[in-house]
């Protein structure tokens, strides 16, 4: 299938291209389904079912499932399972469904060309999904839909616009082959090329190349470090349509429960992150061409701030201490609200009784 249709991409699109030209509207659609492809991946398969970093009313979940089908990366479930094993194992040559320490082919197509130990779908990881009932219903009827969104869509837009073979090449092909490259860059070069300003310790980098081709997936070096933010681009000028998305869903109500991680602790990450000796020692010159130059440049700069590092410690505690305090608050309210409830409870009880003496007295009288 990949061989297949990066083969007409190359070949056969051009060739109706230069003979018959594309009309209009086949660009405008192979742009917008596209679109809806990756934003479809990043959002709903990633962000939504993945990582679990917001909740989705079921009139988003279904376009997701749809374009998600439409972007033939398999189900939900397969795709989550893998991707949460990812998070576990990562790096790890064994375990890693698509490890970087495998090589740019392997983790970049070649884990899905064969039938490797590590590629397989381990459902025990995504048991809470299947307790979607619209997952389980995409996993059930993925090949139809899969089959459905990828012919009978470009199909029916072509008949519309009065060009069938136009919109299956252009829309269907083209779009297909670039969705599929253009995601598979977040397992490869998102792993070997860009900087680590968040964590050493796995081989995920920033790439903002990576992140204007994949709708804000390149800032991979902070979602592997914080993977249940539903954000990738963190800083306000970091492109990440996908955050974007969510955001203006939850405006409309369709999303709710956005999570995000506390500003302290993505600065305490930044500062914590060890420069590497050899690193220090190259000249301004060579560090400025070195790998990860652009995040040596950005650690060394805040590590110029370090005097203001115990403020940053003080303050996280008093966020911790003002948690605490606020769930004691909480809890003794609680408590309080008991306690008068049970005394207006006693205080019922004794006036019926005292009313009962009262007309025994009155009765006797």
């Amino acid at each position: 299938m990949f061989a297949l249709t990066f083969a007409v991409a190359v070949t056969v699109v051009p060739w109706y291209g230069f003979s018959h030209g594309f009309h209009a509207s086949a660009w405008i659609w192979f742009v917008l389904l596209l679109g809806a492809n990756g934003m479809s991946i990043t959002c709903g398969y990633h962000r939504l079912w993945a990582h679990a970093t917001y909740e989705a009313h079921p009139l988003l979940k279904i376009p997701y499932l749809l374009f998600g089908a439409m972007a033939l990366q398999n189900s939900v479930l397969n795709w989550a399972a893998n991707h949460r094993v990812h998070h576990l194992k990562i790096d790890d040559r064994e375990l890693d469904p698509y490890s970087a320490r495998r090589g740019f082919w392997f983790s970049h197509i070649g884990w899905m060309l064969k039938n490797y130990p590590s590629g397989e779908a381990d459902f025990t990881y995504v048991r809470d999904l299947e307790r979607d009932r619209l997952v389980s219903l995409q996993h059930r009827y993925y090949l139809p839909l899969a089959l459905l969104m990828n012919f009978g869509l470009p199909a029916l837009l072509g008949w519309i616009y009065g060009d069938v073979l136009g919109f299956l090449l252009l829309s269907g092909v083209l779009r297909l082959v670039l969705s599929h490259h253009f995601t598979f860059f977040i397992n490869s070069l998102a792993h070997m090329w860009g900087i680590q300003p968040y964590t050493e310790d796995n081989t995920a980098r920033d790439n903002g190349v990576v992140s204007l081709l994949t709708y804000g997936e390149g800032y991979h070096n902070f979602h592997h470090m914080f993977a249940h933010d539903y954000r990738n681009g963190v800083r306000w000028w970091q492109w990440d349509p996908s955050k974007w998305f969510i955001g203006a869903m939850r405006w409309l109500g369709l999303a709710r429960n956005l999570k995000t991680v506390p500003w302290f602790k993505i600065q305490r990450a930044l500062l914590d992150n060890p420069i590497p000796p050899a690193r220090l020692q190259l000249d301004a010159t060579s560090r400025a061409r070195a790998r990860g130059g652009a995040a040596l440049a950005h650690r060394r700069r805040i590590r110029g701030l370090l005097p203001g590092r115990g403020r940053l410690d003080a303050l996280r505690e008093q966020w911790l201490a003002e948690a605490k305090r606020a769930m004691i608050e909480r809890w003794e309210r609680s408590a309080l609200q008991h306690q008068i409830k049970e005394l207006e409870y006693g205080l019922q009880l004794q006036y019926r009784e005292c009313g009962g003496c009262a007309r025994s007295s009155a009765s006797f009288m």
